[in-house]
């Protein structure tokens, strides 16, 4: 099976993907995970990466896609993967279905993960990460029990800057004016199937279950 997931960030793709993976042992693909291990291994591709990411620009869509034929035709992906929060626009969507096109290859499902922004804002805006062994913890839902301190190793925790209520507002904007088209986009294949993303259970055994039909 090849499956995308769509949706803003912070809502959750990222943990139902790691699930799924687990359920039915398909390798989860993440363009920013691909981007960092081509910089790390040091090839073509990679040294151009880090030469655009070190001056602050955006990596363009063709070196993703480059990146992305890549990784689909590795061994592992030859029964299926699932796409964390990619394609993130038009352009990218119409690239990846030549792509698979060129390689006899097709998307299953798009699953778009919905929802509200102001949940968004909330989840991240509370997030708190610890400086020695990276662990989440949230204020909301997740405390420490000792404030400032992480459970595991005593580490103080911190507030990344993408995770600042400003930066958030400004990722979604940018999420709303280049991804959320796409909801019409897979409509139109006949691909889209929304998700209530506001419990990541909820959202998982929802996937899940559209997923096990698929093999009755």
């Amino acid at each position: 099976m090849r499956l995308i997931l769509l949706g803003p960030p912070g809502g959750g793709k990222g943990t139902v993907a790691k699930r799924l993976h687990a359920e039915f042992n398909i390798p989860v693909i993440s363009t920013g995970v691909i981007l960092r291990e081509a910089v790390e291994k040091k090839s073509k591709l990679g040294i151009e990466v880090e030469n655009i990411m070190s001056k602050g620009g955006l990596v363009p869509d063709r070196i993703i896609l480059e990146i992305i034929k890549e990784r689909i035709k590795q061994e592992d992906c030859k029964n299926g993967y699932i796409f964390d929060g990619f394609p993130r626009n038009i352009e990218q969507a119409n690239s990846l279905e030549k792509l698979n096109e060129e390689l006899n290859e097709y998307i299953d499902y798009v699953f778009y993960f919905e929802i509200l922004f102001s949940e968004i804002i909330q989840r991240l805006s509370t997030r708190r990460v610890c400086k020695k062994c990276s662990i989440n913890y949230n204020l909301s839902f997740n405390p420490t029990k000792k404030d400032n301190a992480c459970d595991l190793c005593g580490g103080e925790l911190y507030q990344r800057e993408d995770d600042k209520e400003e930066t958030i507002k400004n990722r979604l904007k940018v999420f709303a004016k280049q991804t959320i088209p796409l909801k019409k986009y897979y409509k139109e294949k006949k691909l889209l199937k929304v998700i209530d993303a506001n419990f990541s259970e909820n959202a998982f055994l929802a996937i899940k279950k559209v997923l096990r039909g698929m093999h009755k």
